[in-house]
């Protein structure tokens, strides 16, 4: 059954899908979805300070109007329980997102974050004790929870019209289940990005091919300074930017065919292509001359904080791989960076030219668990453009509603990635969202293993193929 789920996922919703995302212009700078995977962000205990009320962009409400008619227009009182993956400033972008939701409806918002979301949710489900309302790791055990009748039928929750309009038919697809809406998505993630320092970095702009750019790293390293930075650690989903790093290797190298494969369970680990593209992300994770610090710290290090020696004089790194929503963690961790002027990116390149331009991209997803007044009209105030426009103003964020306007993108690094997206002639969704979760955490933990094992590939692969036959049943 769940084989017959994930092949729902296909290039057509997903190209369709980030094209009217990026329509007018939208963009990130966000990653992850929250990609992004799922968890993207360490939980913070501090709430975010007040922040003057928000106000309308051309074209759309007050957020504060949105709420109150996402509401009926009434006082509702009364709270909402959001479990979510989100801390530091991606907890303070949600928090400024829901404010005038609070403030118009008199509804407040008990929200958790937490780095485990799918033990701790999957625990609370379990127990009969969900949240009103939750992040979902992805479509893949979004469509789980739906399947074992825990996620609430949103078809008479969500203004359905009003979606359609605002949203890619692509986008509600992603987030239903058997023909039914259990979720919406709130933010999205285009993924594959490749950071540097324009002040210290001096390799190929942009570099016309993954071979091209990697005989340019041989050559800085051999110079005495690792070429890349890369953070592994992220609580217990560590490991996740490391199967972005094996997805996006695996989509230029062999094509979205073989990727379509391989997360729908039809393609073994054990495969050459898969294979193959552990070996390239080996050659540089497990390589002390290839990577800050060396294995260790690719393990140990946040992957908030993965790009942080970008930025120290003289650099520890020149090359960072992340998702679009790494520009949230730069200027947190150094206020006084421009885009642009301090840091920008450049697509990874091609590595096999038959698949030119190939770009994957993630979204966050929100289910409902207990259906109340309170969490139908939050639910509802999250798809506006208006909730959604305030987050991708705050940075790090591209919005899936596509009545989110241009002025709302913070800078031109979001516009150049709208732009990667809607130009991009093979798209995919990240695959580790899309399979079912068992595979998703067997993943993980694959990457931490072969990092400290790099000599046991065949055996993590092996162990891979076992999970994978009973992921898809």
């Amino acid at each position: 059954m769940q084989k017959e789920i994930v092949k729902l996922w296909s290039i057509v919703i997903v190209l369709a899908l980030l094209l009217a995302a990026c329509n007018g212009g939208a963009a990130p700078a966000a990653p992850p979805a929250a990609e992004e995977p799922a968890a993207e962000a360490p939980a913070a205990e501090e709430p975010a300070a007040e922040e003057p009320a928000a106000e309308a962009l051309p074209g759309l409400r007050t957020p504060q109007e949105a709420a109150l008619e996402a509401a009926g227009g009434e006082q509702l009182g009364g709270t909402v329980s959001v479990l979510g993956t989100w801390g530091g400033s991606e907890q303070e972008s949600f928090l400024a997102m829901v404010r005038p939701f609070e403030e118009a409806t008199g509804t407040t918002i008990e929200y958790e974050g937490t780095r485990d979301l799918n033990a701790v949710l999957t625990t609370r489900v379990q127990g009969g004790n969900p949240p009103d309302l939750a992040g979902l790791p992805g479509p893949g055990q979004m469509a789980e929870f739906a399947a074992d009748g825990h996620l609430v039928d949103l078809s008479d929750v969500l203004d359905l019209a009003t979606m359609q309009e605002d949203y890619a038919q692509s986008w509600i697809d992603l987030a239903s289940h058997d023909g039914r809406p259990v979720g919406i998505f709130i933010k999205a993630a285009l993924k594959g990005l490749i950071w540097y320092n324009p002040n210290q970095y001096t390799g190929p702009l942009p570099p016309e091919s993954w071979d091209e750019l990697q005989s340019w790293a041989a050559e800085t390293a051999a110079a005495g300074t690792t070429p890349w930075c890369i953070g592994l650690e992220s609580g217990a989903a560590s490991g996740w930017p490391g199967t972005d790093w094996i997805e996006d290797i695996v989509l230029r190298q062999s094509g979205p065919d073989v990727y379509d494969q391989w997360y729908q369970g039809e393609l073994p680990w054990t495969s050459p292509e898969i294979r193959s593209a552990f070996e390239a992300f080996g050659a540089i994770v497990t390589d002390p001359q290839m990577v800050f610090g060396g294995p260790l710290t690719a393990l140990t290090l946040n992957f908030g904080n993965g790009g942080d020696a970008l930025f120290t004089d003289p650099p520890g790194c020149y090359l960072h791989h992340q998702a679009s929503f790494i520009t949230d963690f730069f200027v947190t961790n150094f206020p006084d960076l421009q885009p642009v002027e301090d840091f920008n990116f450049f697509a990874f390149p091609d590595i096999d030219p038959q698949y030119s331009g190939a770009v994957e991209a993630a979204g966050d997803l929100f289910g409902m668990f207990n259906d109340t007044p309170q969490a139908r009209a939050l639910l509802n105030y999250l798809t506006t453009p208006e909730a959604q426009a305030i987050w991708v103003q705050r940075g790090g964020a591209l919005s899936p509603n596509r009545r989110v306007p241009e002025e709302a993108y913070p800078d031109p690094l979001a516009q150049q990635a709208g732009q990667i997206l809607t130009s991009a002639d093979i798209v995919r969704f990240d695959a580790s969202d899309l399979m079912p979760e068992a595979m998703n955490n067997a993943f993980w933990s694959a990457i931490l293993e072969y990092v400290q094992n790099p000599g046991d590939l065949d055996r993590i692969l092996e162990n891979l193929d076992q999970v994978q036959q009973d992921a898809y049943q």
